[in-house]
């Protein structure tokens, strides 16, 4: 699955050399690159499949943005700890300002971790904070490892998993936001990308093997911010839509029917 972050890799580069782009980030092609996908990759067959693909590119572009904004709010709040979790080819740890003490914590399976290292070190990248990657399978003792890597419970943490919790059944992220919410102290935030009703069968039906659209297997629930609320959270959801007509990126088509709130979630620990 981790190839996948290479093709979120390349949409994150084209975004980049854009005059108005919403954020920059120079690394992203080096990952497209080395993953194959660079200069361009086999377009899909037909309209349809055009349609989707680029619907799912601009999805990631304002996901990006919207938890950009968040990990930037956290870090004015005076929270130092970061947990990328999937952490894929992110590169926040390098395009964005930190302030001093703070500790970012990338986690993810080791194949995409030293895929990653050596197109970092190709690169002479350098971080902006203190970097620090955990090789674990999140279906494994994944806290434990964080736990070894330094990682402070009693100190709040702002938690991404970006692009994540589609690919999980739904025991797994339960069970993953409660593995989050025992390592979280008061005023801890939690970011996340949730399906929206209805993607899987959108895209999923007829998704190529192998493909990312292929692998999604849960939708956000029915009440987001109840559902969180349960775990812990006081929790605020937002529509893709909504939040790309706010950045100046409006979606191009209309919605097929009324979206629910909930597709980004900005949440905190009280």
């Amino acid at each position: 699955m981790w190839a996948t972050a290479v093709g979120v890799a390349r949409v994150r580069a084209l975004e980049s050399e854009r005059e108005d782009a919403l954020f920059r980030d120079p690394l992203a092609h080096a990952f497209a690159a080395a993953g194959g996908l660079w200069p361009s990759s086999p377009p899909p067959d037909g309209e349809a499949a055009r349609r989707r693909r680029l619907a799912v590119s601009h999805s990631i572009v304002i996901r990006t943005k919207f938890l950009d904004d968040l990990l930037r709010e956290a870090a004015a709040s005076g929270v130092r700890q970061v947990v990328l979790l999937g952490a894929g080819m992110d590169s926040r740890a390098f395009r964005m300002d930190w302030p001093e003490g703070t500790r970012l914590f990338e986690v993810d399976t080791a194949e995409p971790l030293d895929f990653k290292a050596s197109v970092l070190c190709r690169e002479r990248a350098v971080a902006r904070c203190e970097r620090i990657t955990v090789a674990v399978d999140l279906r494994e003792d994944w806290p434990g490892a964080l736990a070894a890597a330094g990682h402070d419970p009693a100190a709040p943490t702002v938690w991404i998993a970006e692009g994540l919790l589609i690919y999980l059944p739904e025991d797994a992220v339960d069970l993953l936001l409660a593995r989050i919410g025992a390592r979280s102290a008061a005023g801890s935030l939690l970011g996340l990308t949730l399906g929206s009703r209805g993607v899987i069968e959108r895209f999923g039906a007829d998704a190529a093997p192998g493909s990312a659209a292929s692998m999604w297997v849960s939708e956000m629930p029915d009440d987001p911010v109840g559902w969180l609320a349960g775990h812990g959270w006081e929790a605020t959801g937002h529509t893709l839509r909504r939040r790309a007509a706010a950045y100046g990126r409006p979606f191009s088509t209309s919605p097929r029917h009324e979206e629910r709130a909930g597709g980004l979630i900005s949440a905190v620990r009280r």
